[in-house]
């Protein structure tokens, strides 16, 4: 693997410190950042393979999404006017015509969604979904980073609970073997209401059993609470509090309707931390937000998610954190409750941390996987500013991400990508997606 010495930039660490070096270079040696600084302790350029000046731009880690689904491309525009975090919504739009997905669907849509994520500044995404193999293996041809929960929809069926959660397992064995940039983990889609409280204790015991994390849809809706306070008067977070789901590593999505009971619960918890998806939520009609202040303010780590692009229709996490600045001030009523400097914190090192990954990714810090992107700042919305951070969150997207980098690897140099032409990636996915549409026609004729 070549070295790269990147110069001339304006570096973004996303350090402790937030240190931001103006004319600032990184250096990377084997997939791993081996310098960052100023520019007057640059090292020569003599010492490196490749040497990449690139004034007028932003350098800075990687992007995390923290929540996709990233085979539902496929369902991009088909829930207009449908809730997506509410049962009928989503059994409406996405359950019934997923029924018709086939695992020679997946890769195409899947590689679409990496090429969006990678050319828009992500370059780790946690996925929650079935063909989960399938999943891993396209995100793996891509370059990027991805922890793949595998997702298990039960919605009453025992045995086909009993047989997700042994092709859940078998999952995890054989992806643990393979390239370390995909990492596997459980994913039960929402506790209580499609997965029975047997088979989340399965899956809590199966994941302490493999050492993985859990991920899932948490507090997404009031139905979520409905069955276990009729049942044992608490709300679906006390009663996974109660059986144990909260010892090891779980990710919950949403959170939109949690109480201060239950963010006591996530602050308690060794590794629990929470997705905030504000334009899902937003879209979605619900009345609730994600009380993003209240949980950072109680010490859960707090990542963001683009959640799924029916939900969303986009991957660009630069627009997430615009609009989870927005949400945020006008949930709490107060003006940029949480800074730009804090929301750039909670796209890259708070989504590490929620993945189990800021010892590796999610800063520029000697030592770390060299995950890194290139914004550049020289076109319109940009101009000279005492606050870079601020003019990425509310001025940026992620079209202006021009260069790309994964463990070293560069995927993206200027806007394009290297490891497959974009136009072939795309023609591939169309004909899948009327393959798949079709089929999902057919079906509901001969039903």
């Amino acid at each position: 693997m070549n070295s790269v010495l990147i110069t001339d930039a304006v570096v973004l660490t996303v350090d402790a410190q937030n240190t931001v070096h103006d004319g600032g270079w990184v250096a990377i040696r084997e997939g791993r950042i081996v310098g960052v600084g100023r520019r007057e302790t640059c090292p020569a350029p003599a010492g490196f393979d490749e040497v990449i000046a690139l004034p007028g731009h932003l350098v800075m880690p990687g992007l995390v999404n923290a929540h996709t689904h990233s085979a539902m491309v496929l369902f991009r525009g088909r829930s207009e006017g449908q809730s997506l975090l509410t049962m009928e919504g989503w059994y409406n739009s996405i359950r019934e015509p997923e029924l018709s997905l086939v695992a020679e669907d997946i890769a195409p849509a899947v590689s679409l969604s990496c090429a969006e994520m990678l050319l828009s500044g992500t370059t780790t995404f946690c996925d929650q979904y079935f063909f989960a193999a399938e999943i891993a293996q396209a995100a793996a041809a891509s370059g990027i980073r991805a922890v793949v929960a595998y997702g298990i929809v039960q919605l009453g069926d025992a045995e086909r609970g009993d047989a997700e959660l042994a092709n859940a397992a078998a999952f995890i064995e054989q992806q643990r073997s393979a390239d370390g940039r995909i990492i596997p983990w459980f994913g039960p889609h929402a506790p209580y209401v499609d997965n029975s409280e047997d088979l989340l204790q399965a899956e809590v015991a199966m994941a302490v059993k493999y050492g993985v994390g859990m991920h899932l849809h948490m507090a997404a809706g009031p139905e979520d609470n409905t069955e276990t306070m009729a049942r044992y008067g608490l709300t679906a977070t006390q009663a996974l509090s109660r059986d144990g789901f909260f010892a090891g590593r779980v990710h919950a999505a949403h959170c939109l309707d949690l109480s201060d009971d239950d963010i006591a619960i996530f602050a308690a918890a060794p590794a629990a931390s929470v997705a905030y998806c504000a334009t899902a939520g937003l879209r979605s009609g619900r009345a609730g937000a994600c009380p993003a202040v209240k949980l950072k303010a109680a010490g859960v780590t707090v990542a963001l998610g683009t959640d799924n692009v029916a939900a969303n229709n986009a991957y660009d996490m630069i627009a997430e954190m615009r609009v989870a600045g927005l949400v945020a001030s006008h949930r709490e009523g107060v003006a940029q409750p949480i800074s730009s400097a804090e929301l750039v914190r909670m796209a890259t090192i708070e989504g590490a941390r929620a993945l189990g990954l800021d010892q590796e990714i999610g800063s520029l810090e000697t030592g770390k996987a060299a995950d890194i992107i290139a914004v550049d700042m020289r076109g319109p919305g940009y101009s000279e500013t005492p606050d870079y951070e601020t003019v990425l969150v509310y001025s940026g997207s992620g079209r202006d991400v021009a260069h790309v980098w994964v463990a070293g690897e560069r995927l993206v140099a200027d806007r394009q990508l290297l490891k497959r032409d974009y136009g072939d990636i795309r023609s591939t996915y169309s004909a899948t997606y009327r393959t798949f549409w079709d089929r999902v026609e057919h079906n509901k004729k001969v039903a």
